[in-house]
């Protein structure tokens, strides 16, 4: 197929053959795959916020598992954006939310790195509309800052404000340890949950997709993944292991 053949391809469409074509190709099928019923839980009448709740009460925590190190900022642990989207983006399409890039406001510098190179630095103002199964919305804004010298700067600061809008907005905690807990008495400390009760919340067959990876953060959080349950069959099996494995039973995508 040539060059104008595959242009009318990607738009949908089909072209006369040229008299020297031997072939003659069907224009593919662009039509958006059948994913199921992803918004099973999302009530046409529900509104934005009663939706964004819901999708609070299935992200209930994210670890701070990316690490960046060196620059001037030393080495750190962090939340990024691939991390947020993999909690929220099952959580949005089960409840129904729509997270809308509405409007974005930037700004630019330029700045010169100790090596001295130029970079170019963008500080976006990013309006995200958030509407519900009934069509109602409200809106919120998150602020993003990057530096890059390809060109890649603003892309980036919307990025970090998503991240800041998912994570701001969903109240979701690292569940790292409270610079604080260090002066209250161990005795008032709430119990640490055991490998049993997260055997007996990945079994129950109204645990959703989005609560077991983020149960799969809390028992990363607790060091428990090689914690060993019995299961549904009365084999042992990690926690790490049944989680992995219901996640895909649910979600069609195996063991």
């Amino acid at each position: 197929m040539g060059l104008r053949e595959n242009a009318a391809a990607a738009a949908g469409r089909t072209v006369e053959p040229d008299a020297s074509a031997v072939e003659v190709r069907e224009a593919p099928n662009l039509a958006e795959p059948d994913l199921g019923d992803l918004s099973q839980d999302a009530e046409p009448t529900t509104s934005a916020t009663v939706a964004w709740s819901r999708v609070m009460g299935e992200v209930r925590a994210i670890g701070k598992h990316e690490e960046f190190k060196g620059g001037r900022a030393g080495n750190f642990n962090f939340r990024g954006i691939e991390t947020a989207l993999n909690a929220f983006g099952p959580a949005c399409r089960k409840h129904g939310v729509l997270v809308i890039q509405h409007k974005v406001e930037t700004s630019y510098r330029d700045i010169t790195t100790n090596g001295g190179s130029k970079m170019r630095e963008c500080t976006a103002l990013v309006t995200f509309r958030i509407y519900g199964p009934d069509g109602s919305y409200f809106d919120s804004q998150a602020a993003g800052e990057a530096s890059d010298s390809g060109g890649r700067s603003t892309p980036k600061a919307q990025s970090i404000a998503l991240r800041t809008l998912l994570i701001n907005n969903g109240l979701v905690p690292t569940e790292d340890r409270d610079a604080d807990a260090v002066h209250f008495e161990r005795g008032n400390e709430a119990p640490a949950r055991s490998a049993e009760s997260y055997r007996d919340e990945l079994l129950d067959p109204k645990t959703s997709p989005g609560r077991i990876q983020q149960i799969g953060y809390e028992v990363s959080n607790a060091r428990m993944m090689g914690s060993r349950v019995q299961n549904e069959t009365g084999e042992w099996e990690t926690l790490a292991d049944l989680g992995r494995r219901i996640y895909g039973e649910r979600t069609g995508g195996g063991a």
